[in-house]
């Protein structure tokens, strides 16, 4: 009976220690399962949040963002990196080329210089007069457009004293021709006085067609 009842006390500690010990287990475990459902319920918010890398919106192509802006007003515009850089296309419309025959350029003792042009562009032919006035006063100049048949147009210029280059031209004439053809037939002469049909010719300077005389007059002639 002592021996027994002294093994009786000696298992009752054990049996203790066990029972003290089984709790903390439990913890363990409780402690365990609540990461691991903690980890289950946040981890796929993140991937989520995270997406994979190069993903962009719903069938929205890619897009680039340039540093500054055209026209250098530092605002950025996106532009989708699949788009290439459009063509640049001429402002000016087709249209055919511009022919001209011009006389020599000419410069008179009193100071006047000049040369005359017929221009032709599709079926329209004209006269143009490039002129500077060097004399230190105002001029008058007449220019003439000489066609077939006898057909002639006149202008009548006034030249300013500010010895800067200028210009003077005839309204266009229909020719019904194309290109240089519009030239055929057409001459110009311009003629450059103190005042037109009254003063001292200064210049006479004319397109250079056959038969056509150019004369840098001299203040008295």
């Amino acid at each position: 009976m002592p021996l027994h009842a002294g093994e009786h006390r000696a298992v009752g500690p054990q049996r203790a220690g066990t029972c003290r010990g089984g709790p903390d287990r439990r913890r363990i475990r409780l402690y365990g399962l609540a990461g691991i459902v903690v980890c289950a319920v946040v981890l796929p918010f993140a991937v989520a949040s995270a997406g994979p890398p190069g993903d962009g919106t719903d069938g929205e192509p890619a897009v680039t963002v340039p540093l500054l802006a055209r026209g250098g007003d530092g605002k950025a515009s996106a532009v989708p990196a699949t788009e290439g850089a459009a063509p640049v296309r001429s402002p000016l419309p087709p249209g055919p080329a511009l022919a001209a025959r011009c006389g020599p350029e000419l410069t008179s003792p009193a100071g006047v210089e000049a040369q005359t042009c017929v221009l032709a562009r599709g079926a329209e032919t004209w006269a143009r007069t490039y002129y500077r006035n060097a004399t230190g006063g105002p001029l008058e100049s007449v220019l003439s457009l000489m066609g077939p048949n006898g057909r002639s147009v006149r202008m009548r210029c006034a030249v300013g004293a500010e010895d800067e280059p200028g210009s003077c031209e005839t309204p266009p004439e229909s020719t019904g021709g194309a290109g240089r053809g519009g030239l055929a037939g057409y001459s110009a002469v311009a003629e450059f006085a103190r005042l037109a049909g009254y003063g001292p010719l200064l210049l006479r300077a004319g397109s250079g067609a056959e038969g056509e005389s150019n004369h840098p007059a001299g203040t008295g002639s």
